[in-house]
């Protein structure tokens, strides 16, 4: 039942691909075109290293004012948790934890922090995707002015800690204060741009702190040492563990600190005091002056640099190739020639993913030129054949544009998969025309066309069945699909596209470069001349 209308479908592409061939110059201009082609859609595609995946996990960053102690961030966290409770009814599950870097209370930098890990039901079990849900809770940093609230989710690929997403940008300098003077200007620019949802740096300096400087004379008198001043702070102040007790068979820990209304106000420091050398009591505030400053509560160092690492959460619909944009053109604006930029985690791992792809591009045509010309004993074959990469290039990126996706490191699978689906389209054009030949007296014009139309059916075929078996992928089915959509769909257009352009540049391209034959007259070719030439061969 099928026959008649494939032999239709012969005829109708035999007498197209004559005309064609009579006008073959516009195979170059269908391959300028492509060429232009994918050189505007790769700078038009919005990149990023790969799409979020609905991993049933968010998190809910909050970091308060420098100085808030663990309490205040705990009645913080609770309230934001329950905000968060009623907003996410899909959540069976939430975690909280103060401090949010996973130290302890009394930690340096981290006390003033804290998260929510939102756990959802399984994607089947609810109406809502994870971004969806995410998008919910942005509203929270605007509610909850006593800290700065971050909504993110877990990357695909990269680094997973809680709190990291995004794009992370280092500066460096020499020496701190050039950061303290210029990193304040940065932030102000980046966070302009609407690609960022929440920007903030893990180099601060606006800690509190208390330095205290000793009038060495007043203490010599007195015969006190700076170290029994110091044992003193430490002894009050620190928290400082001495010894462990046992009651009523439970153990606890024996802990030298003066009560919060004896160490709350910086002038409580002038209440302690030290025992000189005469056994007397003295004031501290009689040995000491006390001086308020504030400091980076945490100093870091990147490639032996004073650093500030600047970490920017993306906007909806936004991606990571646009966020290192901002970064890098609010650096020339804020930032002079004592201070260098870097990027780290998943950004530099996206621009080092995106830079290699060209080369492995270049090495996959390489290869794939280098085993056609060992199967076909010739050069000339071979470059016939690798005419229909850009071909089927052209159509992936003009996929990817139209269903929205962006070019990441699974669209490049992709298009590098590309090169090996659809040279078989050319190999299976070319090696039956190099069989023709000989047989149409060297008439390239002719072998080409009894070639194309002869192989029809199986590029068809070839080519549907790849087509039908991607589908599942494109249509984004099972866990984890959102990071393979943007390779299914890649790979079927440019199948799609690239076949439908090969099967009329192909011959026409191989006409080209093939010897000049002496004009012949135009026979037309039928279906049924081929079938016979072929048994009777």
């Amino acid at each position: 039942m099928t026959e008649p209308f494939f032999t239709a479908l012969e005829r109708g592409y035999g007498s197209s691909l004559a005309g064609f061939l009579r006008q073959r110059w516009l195979a170059a201009v269908v391959l300028l075109a492509a060429l232009a082609g994918i050189g505007y859609g790769m700078r038009a595609l919005p990149r990023e290293l790969s799409p979020l995946e609905d991993r049933g996990r968010i998190w809910v960053r909050a970091t308060g004012p420098e100085g808030a102690g663990f309490d205040y961030m705990s009645a913080f966290m609770d309230d934001l948790a329950i905000a968060v409770a009623d907003k996410v009814p899909e959540s069976p599950m939430m975690m909280t934890q103060v401090p949010g870097s996973g130290g302890a209370p009394g930690a340096q930098g981290v006390v003033n922090s804290g998260f929510i890990r939102v756990f959802l039901a399984d994607k089947e079990e609810r109406t809502r995707t994870q971004q969806q849900i995410a998008d919910t809770l942005q509203p929270l940093a605007r509610q909850f002015a006593g800290a700065r609230v971050n909504v993110t989710q877990d990357a695909s690929i990269g680094e997973r800690r809680a709190g990291v997403s995004g794009v992370q940008f280092v500066i460096q300098a020499a020496d701190l204060d050039v950061l303290r003077e210029k990193l304040p200007g940065f932030l102000e620019e980046v966070r302009k741009s609407p690609v960022f949802s929440f920007v903030d740096s893990d180099l601060k300096f606006n800690k509190p702190e208390l330095r205290l400087s000793i009038n060495r004379d007043k203490a010599q008198t007195l015969g006190v040492s700076a170290l029994d001043i110091a044992q003193t702070l430490q002894a009050t102040l620190s928290g400082q563990r001495f010894g462990y007790f046992i009651l009523s068979g439970k153990q606890y820990e024996v802990i030298g600190q003066t009560t919060r209304d004896f160490r709350a106000r910086p002038g409580d420091l002038g209440n302690l005091s030290v025992r000189a050398a005469t056994g007397e009591l003295v004031r501290l505030d009689n040995l000491v002056t006390v001086e308020e400053r504030s400091a980076p509560p945490e100093l870091y160092r990147y490639n032996r640099y004073a650093a500030a690492t600047v970490s920017g959460t993306l906007a909806t619909g936004r991606t990571m190739g646009e966020g290192i944009a901002v970064f890098r053109a609010a650096a020339p604006l804020t930032l002079d020639e004592r201070c260098t930029t870097t990027l780290s985690g998943a950004a530099r791992d996206f621009v080092e993913s995106s830079s290699s792809l060209g080369w492995v591009f270049a090495l996959a045509l390489v290869l794939i030129y280098l085993v056609l010309a060992a199967q076909f004993e010739s050069f000339r074959a071979p470059f016939v054949i690798l005419f229909t990469v850009p071909l089927a290039v052209a159509g992936a990126v003009g996929a990817l544009w139209w269903f929205g996706q962006t070019l990441n490191i699974f669209s490049q699978i992709g298009l590098i998969m590309l090169i090996g689906l659809v040279t078989k389209n050319g190999i299976l054009i070319v090696e039956f025309a190099n069989q023709r030949l000989e047989a149409c007296g060297g008439d390239a014009r002719r072998a080409a066309q009894e070639a194309a139309v002869a192989r029809l059916r199986p590029i068809l075929m070839t080519s549907l069945a790849t087509i039908l078996g991607i589908v599942p992928i494109a249509l984004a089915l099972g866990a984890g699909a959102e990071s393979r959509v943007s390779m299914g769909i890649a790979v079927i257009g440019g199948l799609a596209i690239g076949t439908a352009l090969a099967i009329y540049v192909i011959p026409a391209v191989y006409v080209m470069c093939s010897p000049r034959s002496a004009p012949k007259r135009e026979t037309p070719v039928h279906p049924e001349a081929l079938a016979a030439a072929e048994l009777a061969k």
